[in-house]
């Protein structure tokens, strides 16, 4: 990328309970997308949730997550590690700059990212800003996808975002995910795809876009049951941003567009759950990730599914834990 207008940040969100996975991810990230980029910023959050979902071992893992990141910024020159800043200056700055002066929560009331999801925003360099979660799986491996966006959002008003393609492309195009809302063909993009859903896993926005046309935004309370749950956790009341932005994109009329791009193109995974199947299989996913060695059955779907991991276990979890 150049180093003026249309200079991107790659922003990727972490916490030391990611560790497991983010060992093997992250590195894999920086491999698809470091070269593409002009800044790679690693979010470190040391704020910890409450319950087990998002404070798995966190004292634990904290200082194996420190020595991985700190081993990845000495391979990749462009990359820092910035952690994410709560002190009162910092928080009322974004505050101003997101939410029209009122207080950024701190998480969502699963005790999800929130306030470290803005931050990621608000810390970023360039107003390109390639966002990722740290569990995002990259396949293609296009060396001209980012800028493709960037030119994308530049000749699309209509544009929140830009996203990979939703998994690795079927032969016949079609998706096997669904949507609120529905998913339209993008006209003039091929396998391109307009989404009325915003998705904080992974996206490609000018951030003045998002100052100029959905700020300030608005929290929103969560439903009653997740506030009770809320409140015997100790997480703060509100739904999740993905919920806000969701909301302030149909206001405005705004879409994101999911594409593949130029061959050999860029599509992304996502792992739903986690278990030692996931863990222990995870290494080989990448590889096959990165050589595009994908079965008919993971095509056109952006969950990791059983064609390529064996989730019996995580399924059998989630139901004990479902009251």
């Amino acid at each position: 990328m150049d180093s003026h207008h249309g200079a991107v940040t790659l922003q990727i969100n972490l916490a030391p309970t990611d560790l497991p996975h983010a060992r093997h991810i992250l590195p894999h990230q920086l491999r698809q997308l470091a070269a593409s980029v002009d800044e790679v910023l690693l979010v470190l959050d040391l704020h910890r949730s409450k319950g087990h979902r998002f404070a798995a071992a966190w004292e634990e893992r904290r200082p194996g997550m420190e020595a991985l990141l700190a081993e990845l910024c000495a391979r990749y020159p462009r990359a820092k590690v910035r952690e994410v800043d709560y002190s009162p200056a910092t928080a009322s700055a974004m505050a101003e700059r997101f939410f029209g002066g009122r207080p950024v929560p701190l998480k969502d009331s699963r005790g999800g990212p929130y306030y470290s999801y803005m931050y990621g925003l608000h810390a970023a360099a360039h107003d390109h800003v390639f966002h990722l979660d740290a569990d995002i799986l990259l396949g293609g491996g296009s060396p001209t996808w980012v800028s493709e966006a960037v030119r994308l959002l530049a000749s699309r008003p209509e544009i929140l975002y830009c996203a990979p393609h939703p998994g690795p492309p079927a032969a016949d195009g079609r998706l096997r995910i669904h949507l609120r809302g529905g998913i339209e063909p993008a006209p003039s993009v091929p396998s391109g795809f307009l989404m009325r859903r915003f998705s904080t896993r992974v996206f490609l926005m000018d951030r003045r876009r998002l100052l100029e046309r959905l700020v300030p935004l608005k929290r929103k309370l969560a439903p009653p049951i997740h506030l009770l749950r809320a409140l015997r956790a100790g997480n703060p009341p509100y739904r999740e941003p993905e919920n806000i932005l969701t909301r302030a994109m149909e206001r405005e009329d705004l879409r994101r567009l999911d594409f593949l791009g130029q061959s050999p193109g860029l599509w992304s995974l996502h792992p739903k759950w986690r278990s030692k199947e996931f863990y222990d299989a995870l290494p080989e996913i990448i590889r096959r990730v990165e050589t595009g060695d994908m079965p008919e059955a993971q095509r056109g779907d952006d969950d990791l599914n059983d064609s390529l991991v064996d989730w019996t276990s995580a399924r059998a979890a989630l139901r004990q834990r479902k009251p």
